[in-house]
């Protein structure tokens, strides 16, 4: 979830960690067409910048792509930086390029974060259960309310592909939005800056955090 901490460990990683890999992610970015403050954001929230990082379930690295995904992307070692980067920025184009062209941003980005992170057919699992129930499935502000419906028995038997996390797909994408907003503003200039500080200094803590166990 994020939180006061969450922000000042973002903030302070972004001088840690990020001007090794700002490069890695410009350049995946220009690739394919992605902003490149979103590409970070969605690294940030997958491993913490970190190219070691592993998960319970056996994803790994920068972008956190699974053996199946890293295999069909024909990425050799997940846990190279460039590899997964660009391995990352290449299967989020796939997802934003499956998404029906009717779509436009920013509710086709926010879908196809949650796919990343949930799937692509749970994804279209909500987005059915939001027309059935008169909601936009086209809309963010409609599929959020429905993805975490996934986890119910009561509601999950009623998709196609079964139960899913639908909440923790919520979650991913809205502290990835608010990551990537961090990042404009931190890479802004000083005139476009000015108007959202206030913004900033409402939510994000300013105390030290420690980032020796990270």
């Amino acid at each position: 979830i994020f939180d006061f901490n969450n922000a000042s460990t973002f903030l302070l990683m972004t001088s840690k960690r990020l001007p090794g890999l700002e490069k890695l992610f410009r350049e995946a970015a220009r690739r394919y067409g992605i902003d490149w403050t979103l590409l970070a954001a969605m690294s940030y929230q997958e491993s913490h910048w970190s190219p070691e990082a592993i998960s319970p379930t056996g994803v790994r690295g920068l972008m956190m792509l699974t053996t199946d995904t890293a295999g069909d992307l024909e990425v050799g070692d997940r846990v190279d930086p460039r590899q997964s980067v660009d391995g990352g920025a290449r299967y989020f184009r796939a997802l934003l390029d499956k998404i029906p062209d009717r779509i436009s941003d920013p509710d086709r980005t926010w879908l196809a974060l949650a796919a990343y992170n949930i799937g692509y057919q749970h994804l279209e699992d909500a987005r059915i259960l939001a027309q059935k129930a008169g909601n936009n499935p086209d809309a963010w502000r409609d599929v959020r309310k429905f993805l975490p419906l996934l986890e119910d028995d009561k509601w999950h038997v009623q998709t196609e592909y079964g139960k899913a996390r639908g909440g923790e797909a919520v979650r991913y994408v809205e502290n990835i939005r608010l990551y990537r907003d961090i990042l404009r503003w931190n890479y802004s200039s000083e005139e476009e800056k000015q108007p959202r500080q206030r913004k900033w200094s409402n939510w994000v803590a300013l105390s030290p955090v420690s980032l020796d166990a990270m």
